[in-house]
């Protein structure tokens, strides 16, 4: 494939672990795993993000794109609503957002950040 495209397979990139800040965690032990495929100049990544059950605190400085693959999460900005995030659904998150991240099955999503 040419420098110019790329393709999202997993194989031939080694993840990332980690998990939330523990003064961010809420509830469980979430486990994150980062396949981080794109690393551009001007702050722009892509790849994929999968998580173990849990809840925690979140806060975006960054733009971010996300397509739910598999799984079930409840994002719920402070003070507004909970939005249930399943297989096939798609969001946006922009700079300023507070609130909580809730993984109810292991969730995998692909995803595009500006900073």
């Amino acid at each position: 494939m040419s420098q110019t495209a790329l393709s999202f397979d997993l194989s031939t990139i080694v993840p990332e672990t980690g998990a939330p800040a523990p003064d961010r965690l809420i509830s469980g032990n979430p486990v994150f795993t980062t396949w981080n495929i794109e690393e551009a100049e001007g702050g722009l990544y892509a790849g994929i993000w999968q998580a173990t059950p849990g809840k925690w605190k979140i806060s975006y400085d960054e733009w971010e794109y996300f397509h739910i693959i598999e799984g079930h999460s409840v994002v719920t900005e402070d003070g507004g609503s909970e939005v249930h995030l399943r297989a096939g659904d798609s969001y946006i998150l922009r700079p300023g957002f507070k609130g909580t991240w809730e993984v109810v099955e292991t969730t995998r999503k692909d995803y595009v950040i500006r900073v």
